[in-house]
């Protein structure tokens, strides 16, 4: 598939040591659980970022006129493990910088690497999962880097804090491991839409430094139907830009990644959708 840059060629800053924001596509997907096509997801969310007006509407700020540059797309290696290393080196040497790295997937396991090239630089570092999934098996389909691993490495191997906001999917095992380590998932189901305070109680559990993590099916199908594993019952796009804004507005965001997009021909909802949550990202976290 054709690779632009993030909102066109026209936008793109003319080097890597010039931009402030590193745009890099991570076209990685192995053993979906569900629905496959995430590996091309990172096309189609470049391919939509060029339709998106140059002017964020809330913050009236020209997200073009910030120094981005996209990366060439990274086709990381098929073999989990050695994936994730690809991914991490990638990632680190965004991070190294002070550059915010914002990757685009891909299934869930992109997040994996970049997480771990960020805790090396800053070690007080903690993740905001946006996700339908607790993502906290020890292995699934014969790997412990598979998408539905995510967040048990990071807890694991990285030993990282983390929050999980929009959750409404996992195993008997999962839901164990929760009560075990007495983790505070904010679930979907009690999330209201008439009351955003939940979000003050997200920020507090947070460090200081932070890492956001968007899988889009953290979203309610109706929002982001092109997802492998869409969930019924998710947040709304305007629950997930407060819970940015929010974020971005009270804590250091040093880098993020949206991952598993999942293309439905004939429809550009979704891609686009993804598209506009990564300026929410810039204008927010970044600007």
């Amino acid at each position: 598939m054709e690779f632009t840059s993030f909102g066109g060629y026209e936008v793109q800053t003319p080097g890597f040591d010039e931009a402030e924001i590193v745009i890099l596509p991570m076209c990685y997907e192995q053993s979906p659980s569900y629905g496959p096509g995430s590996q091309q997801g990172p096309f189609h969310i470049l391919k939509a970022s060029e339709q998106l007006e140059s002017i964020d509407e809330e913050t009236l700020i020209n997200w073009s006129e910030i120094p981005i540059y996209t990366l060439a797309p990274l086709w990381p290696s098929p073999i989990p493990e050695k994936a994730v290393m690809e991914m991490k080196e990638a990632s680190r040497r965004v991070f190294e910088t002070g550059k915010f790295l914002l990757s685009l997937g891909g299934d869930h396991a992109i997040s994996i690497g970049p997480v771990m090239a960020a805790k090396e630089i800053y070690p007080d570092i903690g993740v905001l999962q946006i996700d339908a999934h607790a993502d906290l098996r020890q292995e699934w389909n014969g790997s412990r880097y598979n998408h539905a691993c995510v967040m048990r490495r990071l807890a694991d191997d990285v030993q990282i804090p983390f929050v999980q906001v929009g959750i409404r999917s996992f195993s008997p095992g999962e839901a164990q491991l929760i009560r075990e380590r007495s983790y505070k998932p904010f679930y979907a189901h009690n999330i209201s839409p008439a009351d955003d305070s939940w979000m003050d109680l997200v920020v507090e559990s947070l460090p200081e430094r932070l890492y956001i993590t968007l899988d889009l099916d953290g979203l309610d199908p109706s929002v982001i139907p092109g997802t492998g594993t869409p969930e019924p019952g998710g947040l709304s796009y305007r629950q997930v830009v407060k819970l940015i804004k929010r974020v971005g507005s009270r804590r250091k965001v040093v880098g993020a990644d949206i991952n598993e997009l999942s293309k439905i021909e004939g429809c550009q909802v979704s891609e686009y959708t993804a598209a506009k949550l990564a300026v929410k990202i810039m204008v927010y976290c970044v600007r």
